[in-house]
């Protein structure tokens, strides 16, 4: 028997994902269920092993921007940093980055990704995260938000500033 996730019922779609090139920006639908109903890596060239396609799909449809030099980029911080990485969002569907008030040239309308803070030094975090290449932050109280985004910075409020500034 394979493993895999039983995306039907989280996802609500029928045998296929939506996936978007990076490069071309087109989009395609691909078959993803294997005859038992279940994904696999395998039946998406899966090439994270601490990450699934899953977690990295829009929350709302499913829909997978596939991009391997970001996610070549987060296995690395994943390495670095020795432990789990939960990612709380990834790519959004410009349906859903507009119902939760997402900005509107959102780099998670491609790929960006929001970990959690939980169980991670912040300092620890985000030196892995400089070092693997990534460009965007945004600095909040419950996770950090990264990108490949152009070079820039943030804070979730004043609460998250004192916090990421205090050593």
């Amino acid at each position: 028997m394979s493993t895999g996730y039983n995306l039907r019922a989280l996802w609500g779609v029928q045998n296929s994902l939506t996936i978007t090139n990076s490069a071309s920006q087109k989009t395609i639908a691909a078959p993803y269920v294997s005859e038992d109903g279940l994904i696999t890596h395998d039946n998406l060239n899966w090439m994270w092993p601490n990450f699934t396609p899953m977690e990295m799909a829009c929350r709302h449809c499913g829909q997978i921007y596939h991009w391997p030099e970001f996610m070549d980029r987060l296995q690395q911080v994943r390495e670095d940093v020795g432990r789990s990485i939960h990612i709380l969002s990834a790519h959004r569907c410009a349906l859903h980055n507009a119902r939760i008030g997402g900005a509107p040239l959102s780099q998670h309308l491609r790929l960006a990704a929001d970990i959690s803070l939980h169980g991670h030094k912040r300092q620890t975090l985000m030196t892995a995260c400089k070092t693997a290449g990534f460009t965007g932050f945004g600095y909040y109280q419950t996770f950090l938000h990264i990108d490949l985004g152009r070079a820039r910075h943030w804070y979730g409020g004043q609460k998250a500033k004192s916090l990421w500034q205090t050593p």
